[in-house]
């Protein structure tokens, strides 16, 4: 049995309204309304192991800042976002801290780092 999803492809700025049908394994045998070829691929990802970047804020001890944002090297698996959040809430970094560095790699076995997104300097 055959099944239509719909949904909304956020690659590039279309915001394509995608119909996609799925079959009884779960895969995409269908894509309509996709007005780039990106639309296929993003939404045969999007029903096998949908992915999101993720941002954040990790605390700075000694900074001018208390906080550094922090991003994803690369989108991880949504099912991971929630424990991956956890993990940085327990960090605490002490300044100064560089722009672009890696605060956590490979997290939760994604292959995706963590990293700073500005650079915090060392309070007086």
């Amino acid at each position: 049995m055959k099944t239509n999803r719909e949904m909304v492809c956020i690659v590039c700025p279309n915001g394509c309204r995608l119909n996609v049908f799925v079959d009884e394994q779960n895969r995409v045998t269908r894509v309509e309304n996709a007005l780039c070829r990106n639309g296929k691929t993003y939404a045969e990802d999007e029903v096998q192991c949908p992915k999101r970047s993720l941002t954040s804020t990790v605390k700075v001890k000694d900074g001018t800042h208390p906080l550094v944002s922090v991003r994803s090297s690369k989108p991880i698996p949504k099912e991971k976002l929630q424990e991956a959040v956890d993990t940085l809430r327990l960090l605490e970094l002490t300044a100064p801290v560089d722009f672009h560095q890696v605060i956590v790699s490979d997290i939760m076995g994604t292959g995706a780092d963590i990293v700073t997104t500005r650079q915090i300097a060392k309070a007086r």
